[in-house]
């Protein structure tokens, strides 16, 4: 017999999933020409999560940030950083908006003499977000028949109000302390519920002084069935 709670733990966990399933917005794609100077590239997601799908720094089209740039240099168009991708994904997914700077991509340079830019594409995904201050515990949790699948988790702070009560001012000011991590998606990622304590010991020390907190942005799915053949 199945309990009412189970029962009611199952019936919400899949419809979040099927409103997880509806709800992903087309790619959008925004494109920053590096004019070598302090540029900086931004993906927002008004609502949900970003997910890079593609990314590129140097220069596929002759026609993209073309405007008083010479033939010459926008003749090459096989030019790519090859660790462009995973260099965004691990900047930006599972965050609600993002920056780049492109001086962060220009060494080594993929093509010297080629005019390039930062071109990415990414989806707005549902995400349940959850929060956990400095040596407290992050509680990340699916129910019945569904696993966890993190987007991105940074520990450090982005934001002087979160996490801030009770605080030394000079302990939460510091909003420039990034830490994206892919230590909780290691950890968790196939389980249906997981703990994992936001804390130095766990993810190191990115701003010794600083009051951080861990935030963590996943979705539930269907676990991957494995299929195994009898013949």
């Amino acid at each position: 017999m199945v309990s009412c709670f189970g029962l009611n733990s199952a019936l919400s966990v899949t419809v979040m999933y099927l409103l997880l399933l509806t709800a992903v917005d087309a790619a959008e794609q925004v494109t920053t020409c590096d004019l070598n100077s302090r540029q900086v590239h931004h993906m927002n997601c008004g609502q949900g999560v970003i997910k890079v799908e593609k990314a590129l720094y140097g220069r596929s089209a002759a026609k993209v940030c073309a405007e008083g740039t010479s033939q010459k240099m926008l003749s090459n168009t096989q030019c790519a950083r090859p660790d462009t991708l995973d260099k965004v994904k691990m900047s930006c997914d599972g965050k609600q908006s993002c920056e780049l700077f492109l001086e962060d991509f220009r060494k080594p340079d993929p093509c010297a003499g080629t005019s390039k830019y930062l071109q990415t594409e990414f989806v707005c995904m549902p995400a349940v977000i959850v929060v956990a201050c400095e040596m407290s515990l992050a509680h990340l949790y699916c129910g019945f028949d569904h696993v966890i699948q993190v987007y991105g988790a940074d520990y450090g702070r982005r934001d002087e109000n979160v996490c801030a009560y009770k605080r030394q001012p000079q302990r939460t000011k510091n909003k420039e302390c990034l830490h994206p991590t892919d230590i909780v998606a290691k950890r968790c990622n196939g389980k249906s519920s997981c703990s994992i304590s936001a804390s130095n010991r766990v993810f190191g020390d990115p701003c010794p002084g600083t009051y951080k907190y861990l935030e963590v942005a996943y979705t539930c799915t269907y676990p991957v069935q494995s299929h195994i053949s009898l013949s």
